[in-house]
């Protein structure tokens, strides 16, 4: 796919997910090849899809599919599949009752489950990551915009170096992160994968603290839009492990094995 046609295709999204969210996007994704990108070309379909559900602050269960496919299962089954979540907890998404909403988990369609099993994640965790960076740059739009249009004695508190600091502070853990997605990971795809989600779950919160600190007292009212991408990447960091536990799990790996792998050419 060149450029052009990539592009497009964003601006479709986009224009999609800004307008439904559930089952109804998941129809209209499937109508729109998702399918199809996820098999032939996941290198630019994760990054593309899940930043995009970040960005605007959509769900779909697209992240079900990811699995699905890793483990060589038909996209698109109904399947259920435990996956890990932060404090070694477990979550389904529900994809026969998305209707069954846990209000504890950030308005997505997750059940808890008492017990799961091994399988396969390190897709899934790029997929998060991506997720997690969409959100982080959609709070940081917000923080930043209110921050050209908030003002105090007599000028916008943009100029402020306080302000200015949090704001970059989170610009460049946001950059940080995708570079970490965007690796390779080749000689090493589920470490790889492991400190891409990492590295973004501490960038996306990152980007709450700051953002709602930028905000001011508006940040934290239910009624700004920011309160919605909070909630989400609270959930989406404890979605296939959190970025602490998984920062500890990557330390005592390395540890064991006594060295540090390659995982990037510089």
């Amino acid at each position: 796919m060149d450029q052009h046609s990539l592009d497009m295709l964003e601006v479709s999204l986009r224009k999609t997910m800004e307008s439904a969210s559930g089952p109804e996007l998941d129809a209209a994704l499937a109508n729109l090849g998702w399918g199809d990108m996820l098999t032939e070309v996941p290198e630019l379909a994760l990054p593309l899809y899940f930043r995009l559900l970040g960005e605007t602050g959509a769900h779909a269960s697209i992240l079900v599919d990811v699995v699905l496919h890793a483990t060589g299962n038909t996209i698109g089954d109904t399947v259920e599949l435990p996956l890990p979540f932060a404090g070694n907890a477990w979550v389904v998404w529900d994809r026969i009752s998305p209707e069954s909403l846990d209000p504890t988990l950030g308005g997505l369609p997750l059940r808890r489950e008492e017990e799961g099993y091994p399988i396969r994640v390190a897709e899934a965790r790029v997929a998060v990551g991506w997720w997690l960076v969409g959100a982080a740059r959609a709070m940081l739009a917000l923080a930043r915009q209110h921050a050209l249009d908030r003002v105090q004695f007599g000028k916008p508190i943009a100029s402020f170096q306080a302000v200015r600091h949090r704001l970059a502070e989170t610009l460049v853990a946001i950059e940080g992160a995708e570079a970490t997605l965007t690796l390779p990971g080749v000689d090493n795809p589920d470490l790889t994968a492991l400190l891409a989600k990492a590295a973004a779950g501490k960038a996306a919160l990152t980007a709450a603290r700051n953002c709602q600190q930028v905000l001011g007292g508006i940040g934290f009212t239910e009624e700004h839009a920011l309160a919605h991408h909070v909630k989400r990447v609270l959930v989406l960091d404890g979605l296939l492990g959190s970025s602490k536990e998984l920062t500890k799990r990557a330390g005592a790996g390395l540890r064991a094995r006594g060295s540090v792998p390659r995982l990037a050419q510089l």
